[in-house]
């Protein structure tokens, strides 16, 4: 039931020992946290939330009134910290800059995941939530929903099987958790590298992404013999230099040589993903399921794997002849520029020719565009929106010696004039060695109902890694990471504006497969003129960003739609193939892959490459990826149909608040959805839910 959670829908608690808002002056914690004042008091935080929680349990066993064991079930995750202390340790082991810190995090999170199979696996507690379910009749519409869902999670981590069984589901659990470990951990350690020589081979502007090396000589080099103190850079393949030199190098062989090495590593992963595989779906056998795929979707909109297959192999072959139509003007593209008619295009090639082709045709310059978007500015452009669409403010306000982890961090308040705070913002912006390399945000605390006059303020933490350039102090953002910083902060805002009476469903706590949606819904802010013009300034003249600008950057965005539709297309299909039914004997997971991307894409498969054992997201999102497309469906329906025509009115703000964000999970999705934006936002499909693709694909033109 309590369990280790992904960051985008996260099990936002609190504690017993409530978070305190103080005067700059008063000293406190980590996250105002007294405990976490040094790396030791993870120890303390982890016993009290044990100790606490024994409390509860005991006064559980009891059996006290069905709408006091909802309130003290979700205090045993909430007030006592059990899943606070994991969330806590979480952010802490992914940003904190100490080591100490850190390692003091991972062992609270292991010893609080040891103490939540107890739970997960108390009989006592489970007898009270099946009592409390069926006394539906004395409980709210939300307690009753809650207790529904607390009974079905107990029941999804085993509870009621034999305790053999029980015992092997928590074993293969440990295993899974530990497997994922595992593969993040290859890919962090193992990003692969390639050695270019000469230097002259890289542009510029990325050499100080790289580390010289020398000894070498380039391919072909007729030197001489001092070609052994040639110098050249070691090129590292982790994504982020991946991009990097995909879309700026204009040397193929360079571009060739990234992406294979980029596309094979880490090699240890290929054991590692056929064990998550079998081990997830014996645990989905064990779980009375035909598949891992079966059992992860069962509880969300679509319902069945053969609801979401059935609507991807539909999408593929709508985008097809689109994304076909794509890739002959990028090969005919390529073919212009380096003057050679029979070339044929590979996939290091899409970045580069893509970038050039948009820069082209809509007069797009980057680092012009990044100009009128410095950070500061961009916050801003935040606290212009929420002002605008819920008549709130988005301040900074002083944090107390103790309670950052970086010099870098500043906390935000969301403050209503008429309700007062909202909840709070810690905002982790910036790149810097060590830290989680993404961006995304971090629970800390979920919004709960004290008491009729008291609720409890939702805190988290936004986690971006946005670096300066190296000529300049100034953080100026692309227009793809303004974008991501709207994302994240959709995400931050389903929290802050949720208004559930438990914590259970605060904010992000709804099907995952419309948990990507708000966030996916506010990154069209990001390109809509009407805010844009009212806090993008250029970083040296205050100049507005020109209208002109944007229509070309708009123009820009969907160039290429089809094709970017047909690659999340072919994640999901991969990620619902992997996690389907297992056929007797095991496959080729590599082939199976390659299979994928030749009936789902334009694209060659590049032999010797396998880019599956560094795709992530099979680890937090099994057999879910397919809930990205989903949440781009119902953005795209829910911003034509209810922020297009006035996008920054307190009219749209209100819909969007009351219709939506403050239930958090505490309602049916499908009911939250329709409600919303009508009935047509949704369609049955078999025995589950698919949106309504008709917005997204003529908006994208396809």
């Amino acid at each position: 039931m309590w369990k280790l959670t992904s960051r985008f829908r996260p099990h936002i608690n609190s504690n017993s020992w409530l978070i305190r808002h103080f005067s700059s002056g008063d000293a406190t914690g980590l996250y105002g946290f007294d405990h976490l004042k040094t790396a030791k008091g993870f120890q303390r935080f982890v016993a009290d939330a044990i100790e606490r929680s024994g409390e509860l349990v005991s006064y559980i066993s009891g059996m006290p009134s069905s709408p006091d064991i909802i309130k003290a079930m979700d205090e045993i995750s909430d007030t006592v910290g059990v899943c606070c202390v994991v969330d806590s340790a979480e952010l802490c082991r992914q940003t904190h800059p100490d080591r100490e810190f850190v390692e003091a995090a991972h062992k609270a999170a292991i010893d609080m995941n040891d103490y939540l199979h107890q739970l997960n696996t108390n009989q006592t507690l489970y007898a009270a939530v099946r009592k409390a379910e069926q006394d539906s009749n004395l409980l709210t519409e939300e307690a009753s929903r809650t207790a529904h869902h607390l009974r079905m999670d107990f029941e999804r981590g085993g509870i009621h099987l034999s305790p053999e069984k029980l015992d092997k589901v928590n074993n293969l659990t440990t295993n899974i958790f530990q497997l994922c470990s595992e593969f993040s951990g290859n890919i962090a350690d193992d990003p692969g590298h390639v050695d270019i020589f000469p230097v002259s081979r890289v542009p510029r502007h990325l050499h100080h992404l790289l580390t010289p090396v020398y000894g070498g000589s380039p391919r072909g080099y007729k030197g001489s013999a001092h070609a052994s103190k040639h110098r050249g850079f070691r090129i590292p393949t982790d994504q982020r230099t991946l991009s990097s030199i995909l879309q700026w190098t204009s040397d193929e062989e360079v571009r060739k040589m990234v992406y294979v090495e980029g596309n094979s590593v880490p090699h240890a992963n290929h054991g590692v993903l056929e064990k998550l595989i079998a081990s997830r779906h014996e645990l989905a056998l064990m779980m009375g399921c035909n598949s891992y795929a079966d059992f992860m979707v069962e509880p969300n909109l679509a319902k069945s794997p053969k609801v979401v297959t059935s609507f991807l192999q539909e999408l593929s072959r709508t985008v097809k002849p689109k994304a076909d139509q794509e890739f002959i003007a990028i090969r005919d593209f390529k073919r212009e520029k380096c003057g050679d008619k029979s070339a044929e295009l590979e996939p290091w090639d899409e970045t580069y020719y893509t970038s050039m082709m948009k820069s082209s045709v809509n007069d797009v310059d980057t680092s012009v565009v990044a100009s009128y978007f410095p950070l500061p500015q961009c916050i801003e452009g935040l606290k212009v929106l929420v002002e605008s669409l819920f008549g709130a403010t988005f301040h900074t306000v002083p944090l107390a010696p103790g309670e950052s982890w970086h010099p870098d961090v500043i906390k935000m308040s969301l403050h209503h004039p008429d309700e007062g705070d909202l909840g709070y913002l810690y905002l982790d912006l910036y790149s810097r060695k060590g830290k989680y390399p993404g961006c995304a945000s971090f629970a800390i605390k979920g919004g709960r109902k004290i008491s009729d006059t008291e609720y409890q303020l939702p805190v988290l933490a936004l986690v971006c890694n946005f670096s300066r350039a190296s000529d300049s102090s100034v953080v100026k953002l692309n227009h793809s990471e303004v974008e991501v910083l709207f994302h994240e902060f959709g995400h931050a805002l389903h929290s802050l504006l949720s208004r559930t009476d438990y914590q259970h469903f605060s904010g992000t706590r709804v099907a995952l497969d419309l948990a990507e949606m708000p966030s996916n819904l506010f990154e069209y802010y990001a390109w809509d003129y009407r805010l844009l013009k009212r806090f993008a300034r250029h970083h040296s003249t205050g100049e507005t960003i020109p209208e002109k600008l944007v229509k070309s950057l708009q123009g820009a965005r969907n160039m290429f739609a089809a094709t970017e539709m047909q690659r999340q297309v072919f994640y999901a299909l991969i990620d619902q193939m992997l996690f389907g039914e297992q056929p007797e004997t095991p496959r080729d997971v590599s082939k199976l892959v390659a299979e994928l991307k030749r009936e789902h894409t334009s694209w060659n498969h590049v032999e010797g490459t396998h880019w599956h054992i560094r795709f992530s997201h099979l680890l937090n999102y099994g057999a879910g990826y397919y809930s990205y497309i989903y949440a781009k469906c119902f953005a795209s329906t829910i911003w034509q149909s209810v922020c297009e025509e006035d996008p920054l009115s307190l009219s749209t703000g209100t819909l969007l608040r009351e219709k939506f964000f403050k239930h958090g999970g505490a309602k049916d999705p499908a009911e939250l959805l329709k409600d919303l934006a009508g009935k047509e936002i949704i369609s049955v499909h078999g025995e589950g839910i698919v949106p309504a693709t008709t917005c997204l694909l003529n908006e994208l033109k396809l």
